[in-house]
């Protein structure tokens, strides 16, 4: 896939979405944080309806080690794998008071010294906490990226890496936003929705309909 057609793509997803956000409802990037360590396989709308309820009670690291473990999971319990979540995010707190003064911080190496943190997870933060290009790659974007011909990639760092490399740069910032809203709602897994795509005479998918 040449430069123009990346321009072309990318150009397409600005118009008919110019300022994506992220579905995670959040009112801070503590929130946010704990907000995307729990969205790992999981969805945003199971981790939205547990977070309403548990941000009134613990939205900070003190108020979440006060909350303790125990208590976290009869919040989260609806998510999967909250057994350990909640371990992650009781630990990752009691870092961040301890580390960081009570803040998320702001750069990869220290986010992903968190429990429960790792690149992909780093890179959401950075891009919406923190107003950084980065393009955290999950399920969605490694799907549509290798069906497309955007960026295809053996694995998700492959795809992150070429994504990086040629997303041109007015786009960067929102880049995984429109990629995501792409793969969830469009060019879905088992039989993507062609005709509502908007790139769809772009993309280079072999089978579209």
């Amino acid at each position: 896939m040449n430069q123009e057609k990346y321009e072309k793509i990318f150009s397409r997803l600005k118009k008919a979405n110019p300022n994506p956000r992220t579905e995670l409802v959040h009112k801070s990037n503590f929130e946010l944080l704990v907000s995307v360590i729990l969205s790992a396989q999981a969805t945003d709308v199971s981790v939205n309806k547990a977070t309403k309820d548990l941000y009134k009670v613990a939205n900070t690291p003190r108020k979440m080690l006060k909350l303790g473990e125990k208590k976290l999971k009869t919040y989260i319990k609806s998510i999967g794998l909250y057994n350990s979540k909640a371990e992650n995010i009781i630990k990752t707190s009691r870092i961040l008071l301890e580390d960081h003064g009570g803040r998320v911080p702001r750069n990869r190496e220290a986010l992903q010294t968190l429990p429960g943190v790792g690149r992909k997870t780093a890179n959401v933060i950075l891009n919406n906490a923190f107003n950084q290009p980065t393009i955290a790659v999950d399920t969605h974007i490694f799907r549509v990226s290798n069906r497309t011909g955007l960026a295809p990639g053996k694995n998700v760092l492959a795809v992150e890496l070429e994504l990086e490399k040629r997303v041109p740069e007015k786009y960067k910032l929102h880049a995984h936003h429109w990629l995501i809203l792409l793969g969830r709602y469009i060019c879905v897994a088992r039989k993507p929705k062609c005709q509502e795509c908007p790139i769809f005479d772009l993309c280079e998918y072999s089978e579209k309909a």
